[in-house]
């Protein structure tokens, strides 16, 4: 009932529990290779593989919530049992923490030759159990609470979809939220008083999560599966490459596209009543004309025979594909600033007056950009595009992932000046081959994590607002979990692109770019350059589909 369910009043106990659910996956995310490394006597390098599988998983899982949360179970309790999940693993992780004879013996001192003992398969069970609940849970509930939150929101009426877009835009902002805490008093509690309490904090805000959770279910507006719409779409592709293999036969001929819309409309005749309900067009459309072989007077079999509307869902599924895939290089570019950014200014002045602040620290300035840009946008910049173009959105889906992937050219552009500044300070200071802090200070690096910080607002903000709008009605958590899909895509594409250029750049030199125990010797503003070519070309590309996208809201009017 619109009077009594959904409103920004539901979907504010959904940014709410977002933040202390980026707490407590964060809390130990950003600080798991010390752990693995420090207590579990991993190696450096197999430590940062257990984390990148572990982040790479947990995001990936979100598709397995979006497919539940559309298919089987509402976003509604796939969320409880997910959290439920992730607590129990939380809870697995704290005990093993806490208990001395759950882990490796203390280390002996690094100037012994002995070699620390390593985590047994019995314990290490235990570990990799405790990890991998916690993704399958963060999974879930990636893959729900987003859309969770937008169904909130009633989609006919032009007020209901400006505050689904400010939804998604403080989403982002409860992300950050939760993320500044993490990386700042969760990761001192882990350092200072002992991992233990850093994992306790973090089952603590996962539980108090679900209550928090709970006192909006009375307002809950809260959508009823409706069946696999992977089955759904299979059954399409199925029906539309059999039908096409039997086109020559004249009785399987495709339904003409000059027909009367009427005999379009529905497949249950409901039409005929008088509502005022928009509803999407049921007329076959030129796009992917070779689906539209699904829809014939003679079906292959009555496993296969699909409806008008499956047809074109499945299609805008497909033309939302080609956005999804152009994001991936943004993430990839994301991925550099848990990286070499950190790793940057660890070679320089991390001294702030009196105050040394530790390289680790430098997540903090993405988080606090994001978190005075989100409001800022809202309330100034939206409103002031709406007056200019004078339509309801005042800046496109579109046009917002746009604008995060030039955000992210430039932020490349900008980390390969400041690595070049960086590279000559050492020259010039005759610190090339030195560990000491160059004469330079490491707030230049903020340069670049203010653009990367801003273009992530804009894309991820503006990817779940794009999937959840446009995704048929039946596949909205599954579309929606593709931005945290485009994410772990990313992180993982980032993996392959330092390898590869590693592999060519030896073949020609004896040396790769980046490769060696200095800093000082890698070529890393070549591979930023790089970088900033190959977001480049993504961004053209990006414009190639973009510019044919057809959004369905202007399907319908036509």
């Amino acid at each position: 009932m619109r009077d009594q369910h959904g409103g920004m009043l539901a979907a504010s106990f959904v940014l709410v529990v977002e933040i202390l659910e980026n707490l407590a996956f964060l809390a130990n995310a950003s600080n798991l290779v010390l752990y693995l490394s420090k207590f579990m006597h991993y190696s450096p390098s197999s430590s940062a593989n257990i984390v990148t599988n572990f982040m790479g998983t947990a995001f990936l899982l979100a598709v397995l919530g979006g497919f539940l949360s559309d298919a089987f179970f509402t976003t509604y309790r796939l969320y409880l049992t997910s959290a439920a999940i992730e607590f129990m693993g939380l809870l697995i992780l704290t005990v093993q923490a806490h208990t001395p004879s759950l882990k490796p013996p203390i280390c002996a001192s690094a100037s012994t030759e002995i070699q620390c003992e390593k985590v047994n398969r019995q314990k290490a069970a235990m570990l990799f159990t405790g990890l991998y609940l916690v993704a399958l849970g963060v999974g879930g509930i990636k893959g729900s609470l987003p859309p969770h939150g937008a169904e909130q929101f009633d989609d006919t009426t032009p007020q209901g979809r400006k505050q689904r877009s400010s939804f998604f835009n403080y989403y982002v902002f409860s992300l950050s939220c939760g993320a500044l805490i993490a990386v700042t008093f969760v990761v001192w509690i882990e350092d200072n008083k002992g991992w233990q309490w850093g994992f306790g904090v973090a089952t603590a805000a996962i539980l108090a999560s679900i209550p928090v959770f709970l006192l909006g279910s009375p307002i809950y507006r809260t959508k009823i599966p409706a069946g696999s719409p992977i089955t759904t779409m299979f059954k399409v592709l199925i029906a539309a490459v059999c039908n096409n293999c039997k086109s020559k036969n004249p009785s399987n001929a495709v339904m003409g596209m000059k027909t009367s819309p009427s005999s379009y409309t529905t497949e249950t005749g409901e039409e005929g009543n008088a509502t005022k309900v928009k509803v999407p067009s049921q007329t076959l459309t030129e796009d992917l004309e070779f689906l539209n072989k699904a829809v014939t007077e003679k079906t292959v079999g009555p496993m296969l025979q699909c409806t008008v509307k499956q047809v074109e869902e499945v299609k805008v599924v497909l033309k939302i594909i080609p956005v999804f895939m152009c994001t991936i290089m943004l993430n990839c570019c994301l991925a550099q600033l848990s990286t070499f950014s950190i790793q940057q200014a660890a070679t320089m002045n991390t001294k702030i007056g009196s105050l040394k602040v530790p390289p680790a620290s430098l997540p903090v300035f993405p988080v606090i950009f994001v978190m005075l840009i989100a409001p800022t946008y809202n309330h100034l910049v939206i409103p002031f595009a709406r007056k200019v173009t004078k339509t309801e959105m005042g800046i496109t889906h579109l046009q917002r992932i746009g604008t995060g992937l030039i955000l992210s050219i430039i932020a490349m552009a900008v980390a390969a000046v400041v690595e070049m500044k960086r590279k000559k300070a050492a020259i010039e200071s005759g610190l090339l081959n030195s560990a000491e802090p160059l004469p330079i200070t490491f707030l230049w690096i903020a340069l670049q994590y203010l653009f990367l910080g801003s273009a992530d607002l804009f894309t991820l903000a503006g990817m779940m607002d794009f999937f959840f709008t446009e995704a048929p009605k039946s596949m909205r958590s599954l579309a929606t979990s593709l931005s945290w899909v485009s994410l772990s895509m990313g992180y993982y594409f980032s993996s392959v692109l330092i390898s590869t250029v590693n592999n060519i750049t030896s073949i020609f030199r004896h040396t790769p770019w980046l490769s060696g125990s200095n800093l000082n010797h890698y070529h890393l503003e070549r591979f930023y350059w790089l970088m900033c070519v190959l977001s480049s070309l993504n961004f053209f590309h990006y414009l190639f589909w973009a510019n044919r996208y057809k959004y369905r809201t202007e399907s319908t009017a036509d």
